[in-house]
C-alpha cells in the first residue's frame, strides 16, 4: 500500500510562488510515474505535471508549462511541484498521485492540499 502526504499549499497573491511537496511511503519506487493533479470548485480534476521516478522524464499541462517545475528527491521519496508566476486560475486542491508501472492509471492518491491565488 502506498501512502502519499501533500504539503505546502496556502494563500498567495498573483505572481507569487509556492512549492508543494508529496512524501511517499509504503513501496520501493522504480519505474513509477508520480503526478500532480488539481481540482477547482465545480471543475473536474485535471492533470498538472508528472515525472518518471527512475529517469526523471517530465510532462506538463500546457497551462503550466514554463511556470511550474516537477522534481523528485529519491533519497527522501518526495516529489515537489515548484509553482511560479501563479495566476488566480491556478486555484484549487492539488493532489499527488502514483501510477504503478504497466497499469496505465494512477492508483494511489494523497488527500490534497489547497492552493489559493488571489488577484
Amino acid at each position: 500500500q502506498v501512502q502519499l502526504v501533500e504539503s505546502g499549499g496556502g494563500l498567495v497573491q498573483a505572481g507569487g510562488s509556492l512549492r508543494l511537496s508529496c512524501a511517499a511511503s509504503g513501496r520501493t519506487f522504480s519505474d513509477h510515474i508520480m503526478g500532480w493533479f488539481r481540482q477547482a470548485p465545480g471543475n473536474d480534476r485535471e492533470f498538472v505535471a508528472a515525472i518518471r521516478w527512475n529517469f526523471g522524464n517530465t510532462d506538463y499541462a500546457d497551462s503550466v508549462k514554463g511556470r511550474f517545475t516537477i522534481s523528485r528527491d529519491k533519497a527522501k521519496n518526495t516529489v515537489f511541484l515548484q509553482m511560479n508566476s501563479l495566476k488566480p486560475e491556478d486555484t484549487g486542491v492539488y493532489y499527488c498521485a502514483v501510477s504503478i508501472p504497466g497499469s496505465g492509471q494512477y492508483s494511489y492518491w494523497g488527500q490534497g492540499t489547497q492552493v489559493t491565488v488571489s488577484s
